[in-house]
């Protein structure tokens, strides 16, 4: 049972369709698939601008929005307050991008204030693009994109790429209302698919920055599949039986509807976190700026990998460790994706079941605390 933050749960029927004999990816019934998905994940990113398939990570859409929009020397700023955000940064250095590090401390929002202050200071307009991790896997912190990207509208110049990779699904970005430029997700998190998956889409003035952008690129040339995607295909060889799978997710969420989606995301993130507090375990991120797509804790008198290792070995349940310097000292569960309210209870009670085990004495019942959330709807 995966209470990680990826790979998610899969939906059974949406094994069963990546089970079938794959067809030609040329072939008129393929156009067909491509066509509707095309239009499911238009939906689900509430964008009427296309948004491009990858055979790729969440890491994969986030290079193609660089190398697409940005030249070498370009000067951006790149918002780091988790491992996500600190390799948005190696990969602009990569680049040679003139890169501006706003930061704050792992388990801490960063302070949308510190990117206006940049912003404002830059008469010139050379800042080209912000680039900014929404819901920061290593930490479970959501930055506030919203206010965000009020500075960089503002600003007038630069874009603005955002890392929705464990967001887009669990949390509503209105990506056209609130004129998002470009943002990248993955498969294997929200979408309830395996891995291999990349999702894209660009905003027009992200697409004139393209124009005249300069980095090299073949495979991820986002020009290519624009114009594929123009006609219901794609520029080289697709995980055709990932489409029969994504075809099926699709279709369950939108018959589930986005917002009963956000609803149950919320209604997870806040069960879980009420039942670690009846635990007596500690939060990492605050509840003002929790992600609704993982919940990560630090627990100070038990031991987070004995934690883990019972969890997996007796319960079959697998929960995420930290990342970094906070490896050894953090457990993460995901409850993002195919997870209902009963694998969030399930998950609970074999925690509370394992810290008993360890002789962690907790203050109260997480089990409880999870069903008195879980019973508001």
């Amino acid at each position: 049972m995966l209470m990680i933050p990826g790979p998610t749960p899969v939906p059974e029927t949406v094994l069963l369709a990546m089970a079938k004999h794959p067809i030609g990816h040329r072939s008129g019934e393929f156009s067909q698939i491509i066509a509707e998905t095309n239009e499911n994940l238009k939906w689900l990113f509430q964008t009427k601008n296309h948004v491009l398939t990858l055979a790729a990570s969440g890491t994969g859409t986030i290079e193609a929005a660089i190398i697409n929009f940005l030249s070498a020397g370009d000067r951006v700023i790149v918002g780091s307050n988790g491992k996500f955000g600190e390799r948005w940064v190696q990969i602009a250095k990569a680049y040679g991008l003139d890169v501006q590090i706003v930061s704050a401390e792992w388990g801490v929002p960063l302070n949308p204030d510190d990117i206006k202050k940049e912003l404002e200071a830059d008469t010139d307009k050379q800042i080209k693009a912000v680039i900014i991790t929404h819901s920061e896997t290593s930490t479970g912190v959501l930055n506030d994109l919203e206010t965000i990207n009020k500075h960089v509208k503002a600003h007038g110049e630069a874009l603005i790429i955002v890392d929705a990779v464990t967001s887009l699904g669990s949390y509503n970005i209105p990506v056209d209302e609130w004129g998002l430029d470009v943002i990248g997700s993955g498969s294997q998190k929200g979408f309830m698919l395996p891995p291999g998956m990349g999702f894209v889409t660009a905003s027009d003035k992200a697409w004139a920055a393209y124009e005249k952008a300069t980095l090299p690129k073949f495979y991820l040339d986002l020009g290519k599949y624009k114009k594929a995607a123009d006609k219901d295909s794609t520029p080289f060889t697709p995980p055709v039986n990932l489409y029969f799978g994504m075809k099926v997710a699709l279709e369950m969420m939108r018959k589930e509807g986005l917002e009963k989606i956000f609803a149950r995301h919320t209604r997870h993130k806040e069960a879980a976190r009420a039942a670690m507090k009846a635990l007596g375990l500690e939060l990492f991120a605050p509840d003002s700026h929790a992600s609704p797509a993982i919940t990560s804790v630090v627990p100070k008198s038990v031991d987070v990998e004995k934690i883990r290792s019972i969890m997996k070995n007796r319960f079959d349940i697998a929960l995420a460790g930290g990342q970094d310097h906070y490896k050894g000292k953090m457990f993460r569960m995901g409850h993002l994706g195919f997870v209902s309210d009963r694998d969030v209870l399930c998950a609970i009670s074999a925690l509370e079941a394992t810290l008993r085990e360890m002789g962690h004495k907790s203050p109260g019942s997480g089990v409880e605390a999870a069903s008195d959330r879980l019973r508001q709807g």
